[in-house]
């Protein structure tokens, strides 16, 4: 190696790092919410707006699709064109969006694109509430955060060498980089500003500036509920979960609405009876097209199918699987295969099912009339050895999979009950079908002859009734609604 090329070399790169930070540094702009200089060398506002754009339609048939029951959508449009209209950017579009997903969330993508989730309007009990979240999305988008996150990050490749970066196609380089992308959480400080900035929409727009804080206390009692559901630690935030993408304190909130240099308005608003009117009915949970947990059996009416799992296991619906545990090891995924769908099941689980698993013991088999075949396998997982067991059943024109996976030092005390899961997968009855209905939030009246206990029977979810009001209405466990209040209750 020549050494002196070597060094001259590295001089070299050295220069052009630094004329390329230099001038990158030159792109800082004044941030229109909070007035400091921020970093968005490497996002334009145009090209936010075409990367908004693009991963719009990508976003909503992520989650669900676009919620359309109730006009929730025109009614959710109404106050997130209320609250642009007092930001630092009220002649900028702006797009809102309600997805059809029972999952608690909101975000924004760069360019004016911000989304809530049936799910979280169905835990907001007022209006003050849901523009809470609201405008904090929208700070997001008037603070560039997203901009500045890019930018950074540019800014960091650079520094470690990867100069081609800079010259490369900017924002159109996270073109296709999928939802999760944008998921992900924002830095504290952006998280802080974002609040703060939120804080000040609401109360300029008239709104109790306190319903920020009372929201998040709803947001942390669904969480614990929701993991306590899914078998897991009380503390244990699903990655899918708000507060695992907006990590907040309520301290933090107070200390946005001090930063947020606003003052509020008398009587500011809370709009109570106009919000619960808004959700009255609309859908809670899994909807029809998701298929729905009913106890330990999972129905999905669209596909035709139904299927049991052991007691003692908890069942979780997910976008793209439905997974039972028992908080003992043992676990049950249930998935689509495609791969299988128009080749002989026993050749896919040989071939097809895994490049890096090698089942043994295959055969075929038949579950109620239709075409199976299973194998199994030893696996290496973190928590240990397990055994693999793969069920695949053609069924229509479609084709399923069982993943049971179980410890391998107790893998013959699952084989009865796993056994009854895989040849209890059947089509559904006529019968069947019409019975199955999805649940709805149902608005009630506290009045004065009702008790708590009267709210909770009105409950038909499957487990934890009582937690689940509280949860939904902002109430400690075993506190009775105020007469005369609003409440809400989960019903067919």
């Amino acid at each position: 190696m020549n050494w002196l090329k070597f060094g001259h070399k590295k001089h070299l790169i050295a220069i052009m790092a630094a004329v390329t930070i230099s001038t990158s540094l030159a792109g800082c702009s004044t941030n229109l919410a909070t007035g400091e200089d921020s970093f968005t060398a490497f996002m334009s506002p145009e090209e936010e707006k075409k990367l908004g754009s693009q991963e719009h339609p990508k976003m909503v048939k992520e989650f669900g699709g676009q919620y359309s029951e109730k006009d929730l959508q025109s009614y959710v449009t109404e106050i997130g064109q209320k609250l642009v209209a007092v930001s630092e950017t009220p002649n900028d579009q702006f797009t809102f969006t309600v997805l059809d997903s029972p999952v608690v969330n909101a975000f924004a993508l760069p360019g004016g694109y911000v989304y809530i989730t049936r799910g979280l309007a169905a835990l907001a009990t007022n209006e003050a509430e849901l523009a809470g979240v609201i405008a904090h999305e929208i700070g997001h988008v008037v603070a560039r955060h997203s901009a500045q996150r890019y930018s950074r990050g540019v800014l960091t490749q650079i520094l470690a060498g990867g100069l081609s970066v800079a010259i490369g196609n900017g924002a159109g380089d996270l073109i296709n980089t999928g939802a999760s992308a944008y998921l992900k959480s924002f830095s504290r400080e952006h998280e802080f500003e974002a609040d703060m900035l939120g804080v000040r929409y609401i109360t300029r727009a008239g709104y109790d500036p306190d319903a920020m804080a009372t929201f998040l206390e709803k947001l942390r009692a669904h969480s614990r509920l929701q993991a306590v559901l899914a078998g897991r630690s009380a503390d244990d935030v699903d990655q899918y979960d708000f507060m695992a993408t907006h990590p907040r304190t309520l301290d933090r909130i107070q200390q946005a609405h001090q930063s947020a240099n606003v003052t509020a308005v008398q009587n500011p608003e809370l709009g109570t009876v106009r919000y619960m009117t808004a959700i009255d009915g609309i859908l809670y949970g899994d909807g029809p097209d998701q298929g729905y947990v009913r106890g330990q059996e999972f129905v999905h009416v669209p596909l035709d199918f139904r299927f049991e799992v052991p007691e003692g296991f908890t069942i979780s619906n997910q976008p793209s699987a439905v997974i039972a545990q028992d908080g003992k090891g043992a676990q049950i995924v249930f998935e689509g295969a495609p791969k299988a769908k128009d080749t002989r099941l026993d050749r896919y689980l040989q071939d097809g099912f895994s490049t890096k698993i090698t089942l043994r013991n295959i055969e075929m088999i038949d579950i109620n009339g239709q075409e199976a075949a299973t194998g199994s396998a030893d696996v290496s997982l973190r928590s240990g050895s397990a055994r693999l067991r793969v069920v695949v059943i053609r069924h229509g024109d479609s084709a399923y999979q069982f993943l049971f996976i179980t410890p391998l030092a107790q893998t013959d005390s699952y084989n009865l009950p796993l056994r009854q899961t895989t040849y209890s997968f059947r089509s559904l009855s006529n019968t069947e079908k019409r019975g199955f209905t999805p649940l709805r939030i149902k608005v009630r009246a506290a009045n004065p002859e009702y008790n708590l206990q009267t709210f909770i029977d009105d409950m038909q979810v499957d487990r934890a009734p009582a937690e689940t009001f509280a949860t939904l209405n902002g109430l400690r466990d075993g506190e009775a609604p105020a007469t005369g209040s609003l409440v809400k209750v989960v019903r067919h």
